[in-house]
Parts: structure tokens; C-alpha cells; sequence
């Protein structure tokens, strides 16, 4: 249940006050990332242990599922850069484009796009603009929060993915970096709906702040 008394925050730039639809906004976010995460676990599980199964085409719609929630996240997430906010966004943008084209591909091909992509590594380079702008979700709570699980995900994530494109990682060392990609996830989104809902949305006096003054130049 929403907290709906009205409290007075001191910002760096002055008052501000937390709405319901600030508290929904952040409730939107954590749901997102919870969902993504749960749908990249899925996803792992289903990959890793039946992973000769000629139908892995559940793979498509977890990632399908996956890039949404993901989308969601970007776009409720509170982070005082707008360009860095918007890069995130960016990335996510040209990710998800790619895969539709890669999917397609990958049908006329008669293949999971999951299966195409990791027989084929040269297609992290698009996909991965997906999961860099992940990693920026990453960074920014370990910056803002100093979260332990974060702090370890900002490098598994690259390190997993340009390992694969590179061809320097084994399978069992991928299959042992994503299942602590998955772990961590998990506990990242799963400890967010624990943390309390202000500090999700920061110093709204710096966001006004920001604004002025992007539009007096």
C-alpha cells in the first residue's frame, strides 16, 4: 500500500515533495527489472539443461519478454544525466531493433534465435547493445548504492558476452559466468522491493534543477 502523507524533502536545490505517481513510477521499476530478471533466469535454465532440444524457441519469447521489461526499467529509472539516461535508452533501442532482425533470420534459417546467436558470435554485437544498456542499470546501482551483487554484474555481463564473441571463454566457463549472471539478478531485483521508495527517486530539486537550465541555454 501507498504511503500518501505528504512529506517535505530538502534537495540540494531547494524543497520537494514525493506523488503517488513518483511512488508508481518507482514501483514500475522494480517490477520491470524483477520480471526481466525472472525471464533471463528461465531462460538460462531452460538453455543449460535441456540444451540439445530441438525446440528452443521458448528462448525467443523469454527474450522477447525480457527486452519489455527491460524497456519498462530505462524509462522509469530516475538518473541525474539525462545523456547518460538517454544513451541507456538509446542502446536499448538499437538492441532490440537488431533482434528483431537477427529473429527473422534465424527463422528463415529454421533456428531458435537463441541458438543462432551463439552459434554465430559475431551477432553479440548487436544484441549487446541490449544488455549494455543492462549493464548501465548495473552500474548506476552500484554507483548510487553501492551494492555488492551490481559491482559484480557491471564485469560478468561483458566479461560473458565479449568472452563468447572472442571465443576465449570455454562452455563451462560460460555456463558458470551465466548462472552467477542469473543468481545475482536475481538478488538485485528481488532486494529493490525491499529498499525504500524515495531513494529510488533521488533529489527531485536536482532534476528541476537540470531542467532549468537546459532550458535557459
Amino acid at each position: 500500500m501507498l504511503d500518501t502523507s505528504v512529506q517535505i524533502y530538502q534537495g540540494q536545490f531547494g524543497e520537494f515533495t514525493i506523488t503517488d505517481e513518483d511512488r508508481h513510477g518507482v514501483i514500475a521499476y522494480r517490477s520491470s527489472l524483477l520480471v526481466a530478471a525472472i525471464c533471463f533466469g528461465i531462460g538460462t535454465a531452460v538453455a543449460i539443461l535441456i540444451p540439445n532440444s530441438t525446440d528452443l524457441n521458448l528462448l525467443t519469447w523469454l527474450y522477447a519478454g525480457f527486452c519489455v521489461a527491460l524497456g519498462i526499467a530505462l524509462n522509469k529509472i530516475h538518473i541525474y544525466f539525462k545523456l547518460l539516461h538517454q544513451t541507456l535508452q538509446v542502446f536499448w533501442g538499437i538492441g532490440c531493433v537488431i533482434s528483431l532482425g537477427l529473429t527473422a533470420i534465424a527463422m528463415q534459417n529454421n533456428q531458435p534465435l537463441a541458438v543462432y546467436i551463439y552459434e554465430n558470435p559475431l551477432s553479440i554485437l548487436g544484441v549487446g547493445f541490449t544488455f549494455a544498456a543492462l549493464t548501465g542499470i548495473y552500474f548506476k546501482e552500484a554507483f548510487c548504492f553501492n551494492r555488492l551483487e551490481t559491482k559484480f554484474l557491471v564485469a560478468i555481463a561483458p566479461a560473458l558476452l565479449i568472452g563468447h564473441l572472442l571465443g576465449l571463454l570455454s562452455i563451462d566457463i560460460e555456463r558458470y559466468l551465466l548462472m552467477t549472471w542469473v543468481v545475482l539478478f536475481l538478488i538485485f531485483a528481488m532486494r529493490k522491493l525491499f529498499q525504500d521508495i524515495p531513494s529510488d527517486i533521488g533529489d527531485k530539486s536536482v532534476f528541476d534543477y537540470l531542467a532549468r537550465t537546459e532550458k535557459s541555454i
